[in-house]
């Protein structure tokens, strides 16, 4: 659970910006979706080394 102290006299949204910001930290929407539906390990493992190919071809297109 998600505790969001609040200050007194402390604007509603930016407390709110506060929460929305740590709920995104904590990755539950995006494990959410990554379990609506059952990939196969086989296809984890190939997206993730595509992305994998993807992020170094970015890094020696910035040297």
């Amino acid at each position: 659970m998600i505790i969001m102290p609040i200050k007194e006299g402390e604007n509603i949204e930016k407390a709110l910006k506060k929460f929305k910001r740590k709920y995104e930290r904590t990755g539950v929407l995006k494990e959410l979706r990554g379990r609506q539906y059952y990939t196969k390990p086989s296809v984890v493992n190939r997206m993730k080394k595509l992305h994998a190919i993807y992020v170094e071809q970015l890094q020696r297109e910035e040297e």
